[in-house]
């Protein structure tokens, strides 16, 4: 038995009842652990860079929500948003002033989005993003990168990467073939296929939708002129250019990877940071490709809860405290800290590792040579990472439970978790 559980912990229990009522014991299929071995563990609560789980074992976390803890959890001035938010009322289903700052807010740091649609999760986004594009240049076909996760869209998985590449499924069961027929796949990082395609089948393709920065097959990069060779494709071709900000967005930089490379897409998904812990989603772009969502134009998009005040409440007020504190300089700082001291470490083992990081973004591949794209990842040791996730939990600290997961930090972590850290991690590393 691995030694993340027992069969007599309180994680144990609930993980035994969540099996006989919930489909795998989880909401989530990267939770369940099968991409490390053993059982998950439940969270009790959650403060700053630390989680406590059901047992009440503190663990330095570098989840964060997946994405979304960018303060760390529970920060007291979201906290407060939200209470503040909760005691006017929950949900109206009648527009809010809190969605209109939202929407001003993204369009003002994003420079690429002049009107946005706030919707509910990721997955919505870049439903709905795909929709529109299609419903504007009245095309069909989409254009994907293996590896690069849009949420569960059917339309979009197809070579994903994130929890269906972890389970060693990266299509599912139930997605019609004839609709997977107008998703084009390419290998991340292309560009001679990319060309390619374009010149065979450029007057059906409606986008093409990307991770900028993939992170949901690991974590790796663009190479110089990849985008913007995207960029023009698609501009040449009447095609839109879709960037899948979900994870990127807020992170890496005030507005998100298309700041950091200069790049202008035609759309772009965010989530996860616009809501500080609550679901949410968006999408945005140019004025006259929104402007053909209903109630304006022919294609048909809507949510209860889109731009729900308490969702809005506490995205504004965690986008609001990022900018009132330069928080983006300060994770910059700890990233560059946090990665020195796995540099540190890896000098001293015996075998390969990849180390890649943006920002407060960081994946550790346990494999050699250069990764730039799904198959390059694919090369991973997933045993030997499933040792170190193992050992580095029983050690305190909790790493995403997949070797194809991005971890995050926060403004939370501090120096000291920083250290802790190393520690634990050089001694999982045998180092």
């Amino acid at each position: 038995m691995h030694p993340t559980i027992d069969n007599h912990s309180r994680s144990a229990q609930l993980f035994a009842a969540a099996r006989r009522y919930i489909p795998g014991g989880v909401n989530s299929p990267v939770r369940a652990f099968r991409g490390v071995g053993g059982e998950p563990f439940f969270v009790q609560r959650a403060a700053g860079a630390h989680i406590w789980d059901a047992d009440g074992r503190e663990l330095i976390d570098y989840v964060g929500t997946w994405g979304p803890a960018i303060l760390g959890h529970a920060p007291a001035v979201v906290i407060d948003a939200v209470r503040a938010a909760a005691e006017r009322g929950l949900s109206f289903g009648i527009p809010n002033p809190d969605e209109v700052e939202m929407a001003r807010l993204i369009c003002d740091w994003v420079p690429s989005i002049q009107k946005v649609r706030l919707v509910n999760s990721g997955t919505e986004a870049t439903m709905s993003a795909v929709r529109l594009a299609r419903g504007f240049t009245q095309r069909e076909r989409v254009v994907k990168f293996e590896g690069c996760y849009h949420g569960h869209v059917d339309s979009l998985l197809v070579k994903a990467g994130s929890g269906a590449l972890t389970h060693g499924q990266p299509d599912s069961a139930g997605v019609p073939a004839a609709l997977a027929e107008l998703t084009s796949t390419l290998p991340f990082n292309d560009a001679a296929a990319a060309r390619a395609l374009f010149a065979e089948r450029g007057r059906e393709i409606a986008a093409v939708i990307l991770e900028p920065i993939p992170a949901n097959a690991g974590l790796y990069f663009a190479r110089p002129g990849f985008l913007e060779g995207l960029r023009e494709l698609c501009t040449q071709h009447g095609a839109l250019l879709i960037f899948d900000e979900v994870m990127t967005g807020f992170r890496v930089a005030r507005g998100g990877a298309q700041e950091l490379y200069g790049i202008t897409p035609d759309l772009t998904c965010l989530g996860k940071v616009i809501g500080g812990g609550l679901p949410v989603g968006a999408f945005g772009g140019r004025a006259e490709i929104m402007d053909a969502l209903s109630p304006d134009g022919p294609v048909y998009q809507a949510g209860t809860l889109s731009g729900n005040p308490l969702a809005m409440a506490a995205g504004l007020a965690q986008l609001r405290e990022l900018e009132r504190t330069d928080g983006w300089k300060k994770l910059e700082a700890l990233g560059a800290k946090f990665e020195a001291g796995v540099r540190e470490v890896l000098k001293k083992t015996r075998r390969d590792f990849v180390f890649h990081r943006v920002g407060s973004m960081f994946c550790l591949f346990f494999t050699g040579g250069e990764i730039f794209n799904l198959a390059d990842a694919q090369r991973s040791d997933r045993a030997a990472f499933a040792r170190f996730f193992h050992a580095c939990l029983a050690g305190g600290v909790y790493f995403a439970p997949s070797q194809f997961e991005a971890g995050f930090l926060s403004t939370a972590h501090s120096e000291a978790d920083l250290e802790k850290t190393a520690e634990i991690a050089a001694r999982a590393l045998g180092a």
